[in-house]
């Protein structure tokens, strides 16, 4: 493949681009509409021309000989692609990869499309409820191809807990060593959401129904985590210290996503487990943890030339066979279901949690506007529960303060 230097790039995170060869320049069918489709997605994805992007690229060009596509490919984060594109939409991707927490962002700019038809038919037949719901919008409509979750679960040791120890976190806590970010509000939350607290309604969708962490269910989870953070067997992971445990052998389990089962697993060997989340002892009775999940899909921007092809670009990159060489090749777990319940992956412990953990011990991440009021509150809550600021004696005044400050924010 040829590849050209793209010199139209919106961002300093939009680094580099190639342009692959077209049909046109291979002798091809003459007779097929020429024109080009820029796509943008990670620098993993395209690092040269026998990477996963423009590899599955040529192989829809291949596939539409009606069509002879020259492709332009630049390079933008999945969960940058909300500021990138919705900064300028006319002179943006066509076909573009995102995390499904820029949707609002994207809907807000105009700069995602709707999806129906065929496409809609196969995202729905192909992922769970869950994955489908993370990349539809308050209006119904579905906007994006999902093509792999995006979430935490949980990592353990073999040796120190057993698969059952590991589905209760307090049960962990008497026989090892966890590490958790309670410092980061994307894990912090899992706790409050456990005991009833919400985030936008049921489904995160609903703006006026806002945020309520206070209350009897708040104060509860601020004193159940005051005493985990006392703990002598809870290690706050920040700054890598739940890796760097596991690696040396001082910590049992950690929390984390797939971007870490490489590194663990080496680290473990046949002692290498993943699981979803556990319950924890909240109020007196257990209570499921819930982590923020959701998904990495493909988008369509209105503003482009030819939204049939590119439609069907986006649906070709999330499908059954784009996903199985994705995880090939770079080892991204799929979403969907008929891949997931393949040999190959159903051995693959890190991709069952991941599955589990959405289906089943998740929250689906808002992705509406309001939600960028919750990070610094309750992280800031998370750094005193840590830092010992917060106690059983003042856990409900520093219970409603947190819930002051989250509805003060929206």
């Amino acid at each position: 493949m040829k590849k050209y230097i793209a010199l139209l790039l919106i961002t300093a995170t939009v680094l580099s681009s190639f342009t692959g060869c077209s049909r046109q320049e291979e002798g091809g069918n003459k007779g097929a509409e020429k024109f080009t489709l820029t796509v943008w997605g990670p620098q993993e994805d395209q690092a040269n021309s026998e990477s996963w992007l423009p590899l599955m690229c040529e192989t829809f060009n291949d596939a539409h000989p009606e069509w002879d596509i020259t492709f332009k490919y630049g390079v933008c984060s999945e969960g940058d692609a909300g500021k990138n594109i919705s900064a300028d939409p006319s002179g943006s991707a066509d076909v573009y990869f995102f995390a499904n927490d820029q949707l609002g962002m994207l809907l807000q700019a105009n700069a995602i499309s709707r999806l129906g038809g065929s496409t809609l038919e196969e995202i729905k037949s192909s992922n769970s409820e869950s994955l489908v719901a993370s990349v539809t919008a308050a209006d119904g409509g579905v906007y994006g191809v999902p093509f792999s979750g995006n979430t935490w679960f949980m990592f353990y040791n073999k040796s120190i807990f057993s698969e059952e120890d590991v589905k209760s976190l307090d049960r962990m806590l008497e026989k090892g060593k966890v590490a958790f970010p309670l410092t980061n509000s994307w894990y912090m939350g899992a706790f409050y959401l456990a005991n009833g607290c919400t985030l936008f309604g049921e489904s995160g969708t609903d703006a006026e129904a806002g945020v309520d962490f206070g209350g009897k269910k708040g104060v509860e989870t601020t004193e159940y985590l005051v005493d985990l953070a006392a703990n002598k067997n809870f290690i706050n992971d920040a700054e890598g210290a739940g890796l760097s445990g596991i690696i040396d052998g001082t910590v049992g389990a950690m929390f984390s996503g797939s971007w870490d089962a490489q590194k663990i697993e080496e680290a473990l060997g046949d002692d290498f487990g993943a699981a979803p989340l556990p319950v924890a002892a909240i109020g007196g009775s257990e209570k499921q943890l819930l982590s923020f999940a959701g998904s990495k899909a493909i988008g369509v921007n209105p503003a482009c030339d030819h939204p049939e092809a590119a439609v069907a670009l986006a649906s070709f990159l999330g499908s059954l066979e784009a996903q199985r060489s994705h995880y090939e090749m770079r080892s991204i777990i799929p979403s969907n279901e008929k891949l997931l319940a393949e040999d190959r992956l159903k051995e693959d412990a890190t991709a069952q949690a991941q599955a589990e953990t959405i289906n089943r011990t998740s929250f689906l991440q808002p992705s509406i506007p309001e939600m960028s009021a919750y990070w610094v509150p309750v992280e800031n809550m998370g750094k005193a529960i840590v830092n010992k600021d917060v106690t059983h004696a003042n856990a409900k005044e520093k219970t409603e303060a947190l819930n002051d400050s989250l509805k003060a924010t929206l």
